[in-house]
């Protein structure tokens, strides 16, 4: 009987850095002992190196020398250090490094802190990197456990020459279209919300691999781009264009499908209802006093409430008229209606320390307070964030460690 073919051992990692023992938090992370190679800029790759970083990976942040990651010139606001809010966004919990690539020992360093990381980051486009011996295939040929992460505008075929960037992103990949008041001009969302959401594709990516090189030893290249991760976020408004072949438009903050599902208008303001099924309907309608409503063949189910939406709201903003939007959104709610209060950002802070997500993280004394991570994971919290680096802080004993043995460790943070 034939035997199966033997299959060739997956290569041997090597070594990695030890579990941190000391920091904001001496919690074991989800991802502790990984270390990430963080060669990107602006936001996307930033970003998904902070989201690794959040879950116990050690990042060091590789940057030009005297400039820097574009974004730390990126304001008002600045922070008192006179860094731009914006680049404290994306960046906390890395160490810097600031390496000239086109300087052949600070190439051979970022070649070597290459082939100890567990993954690399970075943004270039395609093909850039390959003179300074830092693309995928030079990566990976040196460090065949690598997770090298590639992420672009518009992929590494047709579109790899095109720049990106979130603003261009959502003008070319239909959000505009759809964003904003019908019959006026197309908008954009109010953060660079391709960006993030490629982050997250991004750190999905990642993630996937590593548990693929925990079965078998080997990295491999992860590739995410702007206008794929943005298509795939269009979900119901690109699946419903696929089964029409029409093109979806803007409605302002109307949902196409779901009625209510918009702000509608009270005393002084509006009020954000989510009505998603007909229960949530009957007990919107008996709250504001005309339970009559839901027996309306115009209103009984959601399609019909669908197609007689002018009606139905006009209905609804009669009733809510008599109150605000804080007074109607707790009565509302503890009817079991999804609804509330069109907030500020401040507001909205509030609300969530008010509920207990203690949305905010300090840094230290003169640093700006960072966003607290959305994740929560009981076995491996994520760890508590330090400062982001500033412009090479952590250069000279980083520059002493990938000059020296393979197998030290990282030095301690100083």
């Amino acid at each position: 009987m034939p035997q199966p073919p033997q299959q060739s051992p997956p290569p041997s990692p090597l070594p990695r850095p030890a579990p941190r023992t000391a920091g904001p938090s001496a919690t074991a992370g989800a991802l502790d002992g990984i270390l990430v190679a963080d060669f990107s800029r602006v936001l996307a790759g930033p970003l998904t190196a902070a989201t690794l970083a959040d879950l116990g990976a050690e990042v060091i942040k590789v940057e030009r020398p005297g400039a820097g990651d574009d974004t730390r010139a990126w304001g008002p606001p600045f922070a008192p250090d006179g860094t731009a809010a914006y680049f404290d966004a994306a960046n906390r919990s890395k160490r810097g490094l600031a390496l000239a690539l086109g300087d052949a020992d600070d190439a051979a360093a970022a070649r070597e802190l290459a082939r100890r990381a567990d993954v690399l980051i970075e943004n270039f486009r395609p093909g850039a990197l390959a003179k300074y011996g830092l693309d995928q295939a030079a990566t990976r040929a040196a460090n065949p456990g690598l997770v090298h992460c590639s992420i672009t505008g518009f992929g590494s075929g047709d579109g790899a020459g095109l720049a990106g960037y979130d603003f261009v992103v959502q003008a070319v990949g239909g959000l505009m279209s759809l964003t904003g008041e019908a019959g006026g001009p197309p908008l954009k969302a109010g953060v660079a919300l391709v960006d993030v959401l490629t982050a997250k594709d991004a750190t999905t990516g990642i993630l996937a691999a590593l548990r693929h090189r925990d079965r078998t030893g080997r990295g491999q290249l992860v590739e995410v781009n702007l206008l794929s991760s943005l298509l795939g976020s269009l979900v119901n408004q690109a699946s419903g264009h696929l089964a029409t072949g029409r093109d979806p438009g803007p409605m302002g903050n109307r949902h196409p499908s779901i009625a209510p599902y918009e702000t509608l208008a009270c005393r002084g303001g509006l009020l954000a209802v989510a009505a998603g099924n007909d229960g949530q309907f009957r007990a919107l309608v008996r709250a504001l006093g005309a339970p009559q409503l839901a027996e309306d063949a115009r209103f009984l189910r959601n399609q019909d409430r669908v197609q007689h939406r002018t009606d139905l709201i006009k209905s609804l903003e009669d009733l809510l008229a008599s109150d605000t939007p804080q007074g109607w959104a707790p009565r509302l709610a503890e009817a079991g209606v999804p609804c509330g209060p069109v907030n500020t950002l401040s507001e909205a802070l509030e609300l969530a320390d008010r509920l207990g997500l203690d949305p905010v993280t300090p840094v230290g004394e003169g640093r700006i307070p960072q966003v607290s991570s959305p994740l929560r994971l009981s076995e491996t919290p994520v760890t508590a964030p330090y400062a982001p680096p500033r412009l090479d802080e952590h250069g000279a004993p980083l520059r002493t460690w990938l000059s020296g043995p393979p197998d030290s460790p990282l030095p301690p943070r100083v």
